[in-house]
């Protein structure tokens, strides 16, 4: 086993916490919107909320935040978080719920960036990438086993019992921060300033587009996938856990075949393939049969995450000076990116059909394709 900090373990728990929370919405959608009486639509947009709200609030936290113990930030987050979930269960208005999404994301956002930034300054060189590969892990494992159990969980005990499960762990959390974690000393924030400052470039801000498109485009659908199989495939409880448990496998393998890819055959032609192929699974998606669309989802769940190895590959490239920063404001593009495309879900799935939702998804794909073709031909004449 590699010889890392044991603290990163405990990192890597936080963020799967996190992504518990962030994703669980969609698949409990249609059991919000009933008990609430609120619109399909209008239940979506309390994921648009929580991706916009985790969005900006992440880089902003951490560096109003920066100056004080890290361990201390962390437990003070953490209960944040805490009371956001308990808020949720607690809550018998859609309002109510909304403000519950809000303090999630704003405590869950500083958690992610703390995990990364920690497991990072708490590693040896030579474990760095391990390191930040396992908290990145503890996401993509929250959609793999997290997500599915959540969706299990709402479908026979209603959609509060999710959030006691997450408000439960959140316990076990803050008594390990405690207990185990020690003391980290502080690093110098960087200005908000410094960061908006390196998007100085066409090829940069192009970069960034193309994640902020891809995910609008991915999450148009992807937001409203409880609802849209159980119309176009009359799916029950335990089918819908059966779908997001096979679209999270397929989706944490695509993080690992986005960056062999992006090895193997280059940025460019990755990139491009990727954005391309997921503009045909989502104009599909509406048509296909019981067969054809487990094909088309295991796909479409490989290249939801194929994206971000190549992106952040050609974002180092094009700006290997501000490499970190860009990480960071490439994260805040993908919550951007989930917001509006939830939020323009929101509106199709109310005004004319959620099976309309994949065909205005592929709209934003061909923008993502378009930047990329932007991004990737400044890059190639400046070479």
């Amino acid at each position: 086993m590699f010889n890392l900090d044991k603290r990163v373990y405990l990192l890597t728990a936080i963020s799967f916490v996190v992504g518990m929370v962030e994703l669980i919405i969609g698949g409990i959608l249609d059991l919000i919107a009933a008990d609430l009486n609120v619109s399909i639509g209008r239940a979506g947009l309390l994921i648009t909320f929580f991706a916009l709200v985790f969005g900006i609030s992440g880089p902003i936290l951490l560096y109003m935040t920066g100056k004080i113990d890290r361990k201390r930030v962390t437990l003070v987050a953490l209960f944040v978080f805490f009371v956001g979930n308990i808020v949720a269960i607690s809550s018998t208005t859609y309002s109510l719920l909304l403000l519950s999404r809000i303090i999630s994301a704003a405590s869950g956002a500083l958690l992610v960036v703390l995990c990364l930034t920690l497991a990072s300054y708490i590693s040896e060189p030579e474990y760095r990438g391990r390191a930040l590969g396992l908290v990145i892990m503890g996401i993509s494992g929250s959609v793999v086993l997290g997500l599915p159990i959540g969706v299990s969980l709402g479908h026979m005990f209603g959609w509060r019992s999710p959030f006691i499960l997450v408000a439960i762990l959140t316990i076990v959390l803050v008594v390990s921060v405690h207990l185990f974690f020690g003391q980290v000393p502080t690093q110098p924030p960087m200005s908000l300033r410094k960061q908006l400052k390196s998007l100085n470039d066409k090829k940069i801000i192009f970069a960034q587009l193309i994640t902020f498109f891809f995910l609008a485009g991915h999450f148009t659908l992807y937001g409203y996938l409880t609802p849209f199989v159980k119309t176009t495939m009359d799916f029950d409880g335990t089918w819908i856990t059966i779908v997001y448990f096979v679209y999270g496998v397929a989706a944490v393998t695509g993080g690992g075949l986005g960056g062999v890819s992006a090895d193997k055959f280059g940025v460019r032609r990755t990139l491009l393939t990727v954005i391309a192929l997921l503009g045909v699974c989502l104009l599909v998606m509406p048509f296909v049969s019981f067969v054809f669309f487990w094909l088309v989802l295991v796909i479409w769940g490989v290249l939801s995450w194929a994206i971000t190895p190549p992106v952040q590959s050609h974002l180092i490239k094009v700006a290997p000076e501000t490499s970190d920063i860009q990480q960071s404001l490439n994260n805040a593009a993908l919550h951007l990116g989930i917001a509006f495309g939830t939020f323009i879900g929101s509106i199709i799935a109310d005004l004319l059909s959620v099976k309309q939702n994949a065909f205005i998804g592929v709209l934003f794909v061909i923008l993502a394709l378009g930047s990329a073709f932007i991004s990737l031909q400044k890059e190639r004449k400046v070479a």
